[in-house]
């Protein structure tokens, strides 16, 4: 666990925490060849979405928990006063896939169904979260006094 002083450097870049994500959902989204589990697959939609989220905290300076609760980072971004769609909340229906699709137990099996709508609810959470990140920076932009901007933009 990152020291609470530096926890906001030691946890790494929001721009990491989405390569992350991205990479997961790249695998979640190849052909599925026949020995491959859609369990497995769902589990990587669900990765997408958990680092997507926690690059959108980092983003935004809200410390989380290392949990795979995604309604519990929805919860967090929510209490910080950011607004989320209703196609951004389903993906609290994407937990289940953290840990009960991993292992072979007594759960239902993964359908190709539930797969393909997890598959969409990632993607529209790795948009959102892209574009929430790049409304901070041009706010953070913004936020820079002009005098500043003209130097940093000299030769």
């Amino acid at each position: 666990m990152p020291r609470e002083d530096n926890w906001l450097k030691e946890v790494g870049t929001p721009d990491e925490w989405m390569k992350r994500a991205q990479s997961n959902l790249v695998r979640a989204r190849q052909p599925k060849p026949e020995e491959v589990f859609f369990e497995d697959l769902v589990f990587d939609i669900q990765q997408s979405v958990e680092k997507a989220l926690k690059a959108l905290l980092l983003k935004k300076g809200i410390r989380f928990r290392f949990v795979h609760d995604i309604a519990e980072l929805l919860t967090l971004l929510e209490q910080n006063e950011v607004a989320l769609p209703d196609e951004i909340r389903a993906a609290a229906d994407l937990t289940d896939y953290a840990v009960q699709a991993r292992y072979p137990g007594p759960f239902e099996p993964v359908s190709e169904n539930e797969y393909t709508t997890a598959l969409d609810i990632a993607n529209a959470v790795l948009a959102w979260v892209t574009k929430q990140l790049l409304a901070e920076e041009l706010t953070e932009e913004q936020d820079i006094p002009s005098h500043i901007k003209d130097l940093s933009e000299r030769p």
